[in-house]
């Protein structure tokens, strides 16, 4: 029985601060699988709304393809 190895390398690294359509984040995981890549990508907080905050209001997941680094 042979092992199956994953030979993709992530193009971004955790804390990494990227761009999307639709917004700007930060990368909080990376999960490579089958040769790609893909991201959980929690999203810049926008103004205080009047009733507070709890946390980070969106995480979406993206594929590679779908970011772009804002340090280059």
């Amino acid at each position: 029985m042979s092992a199956v190895i994953d030979l993709a390398k992530p193009k971004f690294y955790k804390g990494q601060q990227v761009e999307f359509i639709g917004g700007l984040g930060s990368i909080i995981e990376c999960s490579c699988n089958c040769g790609h890549c893909s991201y959980l990508v929690e999203m810049e907080m926008g103004e205080q709304p009047e009733m507070g905050r709890i946390g980070y209001e969106t995480t979406i997941l993206l594929f590679e393809t779908d970011i772009i680094s804002l340090q280059q």
